[in-house]
């Protein structure tokens, strides 16, 4: 795998992380601002932690990557 590639998938998971934060402020928001359930504000919790996982599990993913290259 080319430095490029390792390069686009970094700026796609950095992406990630950052819409994945946009989008969960804007929830929060939202929710206070319409008074949402707390049950229904938790749905968009556990969907932002699920986000900010799967870039944690890319990021891992990536790592691994850059480490094969180095051999």
């Amino acid at each position: 795998m080319n430095s490029d590639d390792l390069a686009r998938r970094g700026r796609r998971i950095a992406l990630i992380i950052a819409g994945t934060g946009v989008l969960w402020i804007a929830s929060t928001a939202i929710g206070v601002s319409q008074g949402w359930t707390a049950r229904t504000q938790a749905l968009f919790d556990l969907a932002a932690l699920a986000g900010f996982g799967w870039a944690l599990w890319m990021i891992y993913g990536l790592w691994r990557d850059r480490q094969k290259d180095k051999d």
